[in-house]
C-alpha cells in the first residue's frame, strides 16, 4: 500500500508520548468511546434501522431526548459538524430574514462567516480588558443595554462565554437586558460544553440562554466534531432541525453521534463526580504557577481551564509553549503572552505531575515583558460583511493593507477579538496590531 502521510504524522506525534493538555476530551484512551469498539462497523448511513438526523423519529430523536433532558432544554439537537454548524443554525433561527444583531466583539471566525452569509450586520460590543494583560476581557450588560437602545432594530444578541482562556461574562446581566428588551440571547458556548458539572450554574442555560451550543468534544469524551445545540425557548424548536439542514452534510457521521450519546450517559452517572476531581487537579496546577511567578486571569473563568502568563518570567506563550513540548507537555495554544492547556477528566494524575514538573522547568529571573496592547476602537465600515466577504478580493501584505477594505475576518485566535471583520477599513492601528500577532497577509476587495 501506499504512503499515507496523514496517518504517518499521527503515529509520528502519538509516539512522542507527550501530555495532551489540549482537546478532544476523550485524550485517546479510555473513556465511555471504548464501547465503540471498530470505529468503520459504526460508520454507516440513513436506513430505516438507524434514522436521519434531520428527520429523527427513532434511534437518534431518542438520544437527542435524553440529551434535552440531561440539560434541561426545550430541544437538543446533535451536531456532527462541530460548532460551527451550531453557531450557523442559531443565527438562523434568530434572524431568519437577515438584519442587525448586537454581537460581542470576542467572536469565533464562523460566526463571522455566517452573519455574512444571512446578511445578518452585526452592531459591534467591545470587550473590556478586565481579566488581565493580553487577556480579550469581557462583554458587559451595560455596553449590550447601549447597543440595544441605539439599535432598536436589532433582532437578537450573541456572545462568546466563555472565550478561549476560560473567562466567563456576566450572562445573568446581559440575559436580563435581552428579556427587558425582548430579544434572544445566543450564546456561542463552545469551550463550556462542562460546565454543567464542573461549575453547577454557570452553564448559559442556567443563566438565561435563549439558545446555546456546546463544542462537546472539547472538553468531553466525544469525537472531534461533535456539538450539542441547546435551544431554551419553544419558539425556535420547530425549524432548528430544517435551519441545520440548510448548512449541514446530509451525511453526518453516524460515530460521532455515537459518541455524544455515549457521553450523555457517562455525564449521568459520572460526569459530576468527574469534574469535582478535575477541579482539584487543576486547582493544584494553579497553585503551582502562581508559586512559580506566572499569572492567571482575573475575574470569574472556567474551574477546569489552565491559562498561564508567562509573561512575568520574561517568556512570551509560545517559548514557553515550546520549552513545555520539549518535557513531554502538548499544550492547546499558545500566544505572546500566555499558554493555554485543556485538561479533562482522562488526564490520569502522572499526566498532573509531569505537567508541573514541566512548569518549574521554566527559566525564570527574566525581564517581565511588556504589556499587551488592545483593540480600543472599532475600525470605519465601508460595506456589509456579505458585500465584503463575496465580493471579488485579493491577498496582500500587511504592509500594503492601510486603507483597503478587509474581504476577512483577522484575529489572533479562534475565539479572539478580530482586529478587523469584513467590510472594515484596515487603519495603521489595524496594520500594526496585526503584524504584532504575526499576521503578514490579509485579504482585502479588490
Amino acid at each position: 500500500m501506499s504512503a499515507s502521510p496523514l496517518l504517518n504524522a499521527l503515529e509520528q506525534h502519538l509516539a512522542l508520548g507527550r501530555v495532551p493538555m489540549h482537546m478532544p476530551g476523550h485524550k485517546g484512551i479510555a473513556s465511555p468511546l471504548d464501547r465503540m469498539g471498530d470505529l468503520l462497523r459504526l460508520d454507516t448511513t440513513e436506513i430505516p434501522d438507524t434514522d436521519s438526523l434531520y428527520e429523527a423519529a427513532g434511534p437518534i430523536a431518542e438520544a437527542m431526548e435524553r440529551a434535552s433532558a440531561l440539560y434541561k432544554t426545550k430541544r437538543t439537537l446533535f451536531s456532527a459538524g462541530g460548532c460551527s454548524l451550531c453557531i450557523q443554525t442559531m443565527l438562523r433561527l434568530a434572524v431568519p430574514q437577515g438584519g442587525k444583531i448586537v454581537a460581542g466583539r470576542t467572536i469565533h471566525r464562523s460566526a463571522v462567516n455566517a452573519m455574512a452569509l444571512l446578511d445578518i450586520t452585526p452592531v459591534w460590543v467591545l470587550p473590556r480588558p478586565d481579566a488581565g494583560d493580553g487577556l480579550p476581557g469581557r462583554i458587559y450588560p451595560q455596553d449590550i443595554e447601549a447597543a440595544l437602545t441605539e439599535n432598536p432594530d436589532a433582532c437578537a444578541v450573541y456572545v462568546t462565554t466563555p472565550d478561549y482562556y476560560g473567562v466567563l461574562c456576566d450572562l445573568k446581566g446581559i440575559s436580563a437586558v435581552c428579556r427587558a428588551h425582548g430579544v434572544p440571547l445566543l450564546v456561542d458556548n463552545a469551550h463550556g460544553a462542562h460546565l454543567k458539572f464542573a461549575a453547577p450554574g454557570a452553564h448559559p442555560l442556567e443563566r438565561g440562554a435563549s439558545i446555546t451550543c456546546d463544542s462537546a468534544h472539547k472538553t468531553l469524551p466525544v469525537m472531534t466534531g461533535g456539538a450539542w445545540l441547546h435551544i431554551a425557548e419553544d419558539a425556535y424548536c420547530a425549524e432548528a432541525p430544517s435551519a441545520m439542514a440548510l448548512f449541514g452534510s446530509t451525511s453526518p457521521s453516524y460515530p460521532i453521534m455515537v459518541s455524544l450519546d455515549l457521553c450523555r450517559a457517562w455525564l449521568e452517572e459520572e460526569g459530576t463526580a468527574a469534574f469535582s476531581r478535575l477541579k482539584e487537579q487543576v486547582e493544584d496546577v494553579r497553585r503551582h504557577a502562581l508559586a512559580l511567578g506566572m499569572t492567571l486571569p482575573q475575574g470569574e473563568w472556567d474551574p477546569v481551564r489552565i491559562t498561564i502568563g508567562t509573561g512575568p518570567l520574561g517568556l512570551t506563550g509560545h517559548t514557553a509553549a515550546e520549552l513545555l513540548r520539549q518535557q513531554g507537555v502538548e499544550p492547546e495554544y499558545a500566544d505572546g503572552l500566555h499558554v493555554v492547556l485543556i485538561p479533562s477528566p482522562f488526564n490520569p494524575e502522572k499526566d498532573y505531575v509531569r505537567l508541573k514538573n514541566a512548569l518549574s522547568a521554566l527559566p525564570g529571573c527574566r525581564t517581565p515583558l511588556p504589556k499587551a496592547g488592545t483593540v480600543t476602537a472599532l475600525p470605519k465600515v465601508a460595506a456589509s460583511p456579505r458585500q465584503a466577504l463575496l465580493a471579488p478580493g485579493e491577498r496582500i501584505a500587511i504592509d500594503d493593507s492601510v486603507g483597503r477594505i478587509a474581504a476577512e475576518a483577522s484575529c489572533p485566535c479562534p475565539p479572539g477579538v478580530p482586529v478587523v471583520a469584513p467590510g472594515e477599513i484596515i487603519d495603521q492601528e489595524a496594520a500594526k496590531i496585526l503584524k504584532s500577532y504575526g499576521i503578514c497577509e490579509i485579504k482585502v476587495i479588490k
